[in-house]
């Protein structure tokens, strides 16, 4: 990895052709092709641009440190992983649906983090609880606010409890939400759970995107 920096801003980039690709494909290669990020990811080594993400979320709340036990959920393409690796994590397992290339120094499995058993499994391949659990996973959207909401929601609740379960004493859990933050329910949970909680919505978040992150520090079994 050549530098963890948030990359410098660049002229804009027209396309070259247009011609047979639908509007919203148009615009999303134009916003790719234009994104600072994505083009510092590359040329980096990252395999995604949202490895800056945790990188300042990291910088802000100093969750990976040296030995740091790392479970990643819904972990594909792999880019976070690439980050807790790089920065010092002698641990790392990463679930998710979707098969992913393989990465020196992790465990990648194809499954669901949901299935039943499977929090007795993550412990066994991290060789005890875990000091940070990580979920950048987001449900496809759908365009209507409230279902988007609400799906991203039931992720969040659902990763938050499978960290309730694998944690050790003391770790930590960062998950992605969108605007709106973590609800009612869920933030009676963890801050039942954990010595602080809170909401972060790192630099390398595009301007127009709803997400934001939940950062909870401190665990504690009760």
């Amino acid at each position: 990895m050549a530098t963890d920096q948030t990359p410098p801003r660049k002229l804009a980039v027209r396309l070259k052709t247009a011609r047979g690709r639908p509007p919203s494909s148009q615009r999303w290669l134009s916003r790719q092709l234009n994104d600072p990020y994505v083009q510092a990811a590359k040329l980096q080594g990252w395999r995604s641009r949202a490895a800056f993400k945790l990188i300042e979320l990291d910088e802000k709340f100093s969750l990976i440190h040296r030995g740091t036990r790392v479970l990643d959920l819904g972990a594909a393409p792999g880019g976070w992983s690439q980050v807790a690796l790089a920065r010092g994590a002698s641990m790392l397992v990463g679930i998710d649906l979707l098969p992913m290339i393989p990465l020196e120094g992790a465990t990648l499995i194809e499954a669901d983090f949901m299935d039943e058993g499977m929090d007795v499994r993550l412990r066994e391949m991290l060789g005890g609880g875990a000091d940070l659990v990580l979920s950048d996973m987001a449900p496809n959207t759908t365009g209507h606010v409230a279902t988007d909401h609400i799906r991203i929601m039931n992720l969040a609740e659902a990763a938050l409890h499978c960290a309730i379960d694998v944690l050790s004493p003391g770790g930590a859990f960062v998950a992605k939400l969108f605007q709106g933050g973590a609800e009612a329910g869920m933030l009676t949970l963890m801050k039942r759970h954990f010595a602080s909680v809170k909401h972060a919505k790192p630099p390398a978040s595009r301007k127009e995107s709803r997400e934001l992150y939940v950062v909870a520090t401190g665990f504690r079994r009760v």
